[in-house]
């Protein structure tokens, strides 16, 4: 179980720093992907997001 959390902690801090390398360089980590898919694929979250409510 030990193993498990800090399995799952690196993974959460190594997502909160990818994110602020993209925030500082503006590139994100899938090539191929341009800003009508991010834009797409954040209406999506945010439907299934409000849906939940």
């Amino acid at each position: 179980m030990k193993l498990f959390n800090v399995l799952t902690e690196t993974n959460r801090h190594a997502g909160h720093a990818d994110i602020l390398r993209e925030q500082l360089d503006g590139r994100t980590s899938a090539p191929g992907r341009d800003a009508a898919f991010w834009a797409q694929r954040y209406a999506e979250i945010e439907r299934v997001a409000q849906a939940s409510h």
